[in-house]
């Protein structure tokens, strides 16, 4: 693959957002060695977070959908952190909290959402280890959010 993540996202329709500002203390980063820590990103759609629990109101589809907003924000925090997405190595791993009715269990079909789309941006190096974890409530009602680790190049 010779493209770039962004042009491969954009020839698929998709526009990197601005990345979020934190909503409390915390860093939306933190750089440990040739590892990037994302803090958890939730789904921004037409500038409001996607709300809702899967199993309830929300199909697999839609949260499935909002999982790839989320990894839309965690390409965000990259661009914003790195300064260019050339220098992601390897989409190490991905954490999805799936806002979601107590007998719900395709938490990881939902999660395809933003594993997916790592796939897309960054081809092999986007293949990662993921948890996918069904949760009561999230932050601003958020259906979904996914933090990351990320190797980085120097």
């Amino acid at each position: 693959m010779t493209q770039t993540p962004e042009a491969r996202l954009a020839e698929a329709g998709h526009a990197i957002p601005q990345a979020a500002a934190p909503i409390a203390a915390y860093v939306p980063t933190v750089q440990v060695g040739k590892l990037l820590h994302i803090s958890g990103q939730v789904s921004f759609k037409d500038g409001a977070v996607v709300t809702g629990r899967v199993g309830e109101t929300m199909d697999v589809e839609a949260g499935k959908a909002a999982a790839e907003l989320c990894g839309l924000m965690l390409i965000a925090q990259m661009k914003a952190a790195l300064g260019d997405l050339s220098r992601v190595e390897r989409i190490v791993k991905l954490g999805v909290f799936v806002t979601s009715t107590p007998d719900f269990t395709d938490q990881p079909l939902v999660a395809n959402g933003a594993s997916e789309l790592m796939l897309l941006a960054f081809g092999d190096a986007g293949r990662h280890a993921r948890s996918a974890v069904g949760v009561p409530a999230l932050p601003r009602g958020a259906a979904v959010e996914v933090d990351a680790v990320i190797a980085i190049r120097d």
